[in-house]
């Protein structure tokens, strides 16, 4: 039995098969899913698991060297990007649907319950060294 982290197996495993330069999506429950992709969904119900709570959750696993968000983000959710503000190195903006492109190229997609608009965010894994 874990101590602690991240107790879903199926993303505690995809995690642990990360490496540097994959890119993991963390997304809200209406982004569209790419069939093939390695997707956990966490989604239960409305809002449930929230965006914030997955996201500090995997900041707390793997080290991140950049991200990217949409520029939607700013004026449709600014909780959310305040939020991505504050926790990741210097977000990256690109228009949504640009981001929706470059999420198919996702190593790992992470679904959350999240049901506020563009909360969704491309990590860019790094290395701890």
């Amino acid at each position: 039995m874990k101590r602690g982290g991240i107790l879903n197996a199926a993303l505690a495993g995809a995690v642990a098969r990360l490496g540097h330069t994959d890119r993991v999506l963390v997304c809200d429950s209406g982004m569209p899913l790419r069939r093939g992709a390695e997707i956990v969904d966490l989604a239960f119900l409305p809002g449930i698991p929230a965006f914030e709570t997955v996201l500090a959750g995997l900041l707390s696993e793997i080290v991140v060297e950049g991200a990217t968000a949409a520029e939607e983000v700013r004026e449709a959710n600014p909780a959310c990007d305040a939020l991505l503000r504050a926790r990741l190195p210097g977000p990256a903006y690109v228009p949504h649907e640009r981001l929706k492109e470059l999420g198919r190229a996702a190593e790992l997609v992470v679904r959350t319950g999240e049901a506020r608009p563009y909360a969704n965010v491309i990590l860019h894994c790094g290395v701890p060294f």
